[in-house]
C-alpha cells in the first residue's frame, strides 16, 4: 500500500512558479492541518488522559524519534521547563543519531530497530513512564522498535504519525493519526506533516501541564523567569492578581522567584 505521505504533491511543475504562487499554494496547502488534527482530538483526549494518570504520580513523558520528528520533539520538551516551570527530566526528546542529529542528519540512524529502547534506558526508563513515538510515515524502526520494547516493558505507548494503519498505528497502543494528504513537494513531510505534528505535540504537553496544576486561569505563573520580557510577563500577572502597582509587583516577583509564589505570599500578608 503506497503511503498518503510518498503520493505525489498536488501541484505540477513548482519550479515554473512565482515566489506569489508558490506562497499562495504552499498556503492552501496548509489549511488543511488544523482540520486533520480536528479529527484525532478524541483519540488524543484518550491519551492525555492515560498518560496524567502516571504524570501526576511522578512518571515521565518521553518523545522519540527520527529527522524533523525528533527534532520537533526536542522543540516541545525543551519548551516545557521554561514554559511551565516544571524540571528538566520530566518531558524528554530524544533522537535518532543523539544530539549530533539534531543540527545534521545522522546517515541510516533511523533504520536501527534497537537503539531507542538503547536510548531510554540511558533515562532509567521505568512502568510509571510514558513514550509517544513520532514518524510521520508511520514505519521508521527506529521508533517502532522503541514502542515494542517499551510496551513489553508495561510502559504507555502513543504514536503520531500521518498514514492511515501504519506499523506505527498498530504497534502503539495509542494511535495519533492527521491525515494531512500529500506534500506541497513530494514526500517533504518537514510541511504539512511536521505542522500537524507540532500540533499535537502542543495540545499534548499544554494540556497535561494544565491538568498538572501549572497553570493558573489562563496564566503561565510558573514560567522560569530567564529574561527582561518574561520578568515583565510576571509582573503584569501578579498586578492582575492583587492590583498593586508596577513597582510593588516587581518587588516582590524578585523576592521569591516565582509568580505564584509571590502572589501566593501577598494574599498571605508576607
Amino acid at each position: 500500500m503506497k503511503k498518503i505521505t510518498e503520493s505525489s504533491s498536488n501541484h505540477e511543475h513548482l519550479d515554473k512558479m512565482s515566489t506569489q504562487e508558490l506562497l499562495v499554494n504552499i498556503n492552501k496547502e496548509d489549511q488543511c492541518v488544523a482540520l486533520a488534527v480536528e479529527k484525532e482530538i478524541l483519540s488524543i483526549t484518550s491519551f492525555i488522559d492515560a498518560c496524567f494518570e502516571r504524570m501526576k504520580n511522578g512518571g515521565r513523558l518521553f518523545y522519540i524519534g527520527a529527522g524533523t520528528s525528533g527534532r520537533l520533539g526536542i522543540v516541545d520538551a525543551s519548551e516545557c521547563p521554561p514554559t511551565f516551570g516544571i524540571e528538566h527530566g520530566i518531558v524528554v526528546g530524544i533522537i535518532a543519531g543523539g544530539d549530533a542529529a539534531i543540527r545534521k542528519a545522522v546517515e541510516f540512524a533511523e533504520d536501527d530497530k534497537e537503539q531507542a529502547w538503547k536510548d531510554l534506558l540511558e533515562y532509567k526508563i521505568t512502568k510509571d513512564d510514558t513514550i509517544i513515538g513520532i514518524a510521520a510515515s508511520g514505519s521508521t524502526p527506529y521508533v517502532i522498535g522503541g514502542l515494542e520494547k517499551a510496551k513489553q516493558n508495561g510502559i504507555l505507548t502513543a504514536g503520531i504519525s500521518c498514514n492511515p494503519d501504519s506499523l506505527l498505528a498498530k504497534t502503539a497502543q495509542f494511535s495519533i493519526t492527521p491525515i494531512v494528504g500529500p506534500e506541497f513537494v513530494t514526500g517533504s513531510t518537514r510541511m504539512k506533516s511536521g505542522t500537524a505534528q507540532k500540533l499535537v505535540l502542543n495540545m499534548i504537553s499544554t494540556s497535561l501541564m494544565i491538568k498538572l496544576g501549572r497553570v493558573k486561569g489562563n496564566k503561565m505563573v510558573d514560567m522560569q523567569l530567564s529574561n527582561d520580557k518574561l520578568i515583565d510577563r510576571g509582573t503584569k500577572i501578579i498586578i492582575d492578581e492583587t492590583q498593586i502597582d508596577y513597582s510593588a509587583a516587581e518587588v516582590l516577583l524578585k523576592k521569591f522567584g516565582s509568580v505564584r509564589k509571590a502572589i501566593e505570599a501577598y494574599k498571605n500578608g508576607n
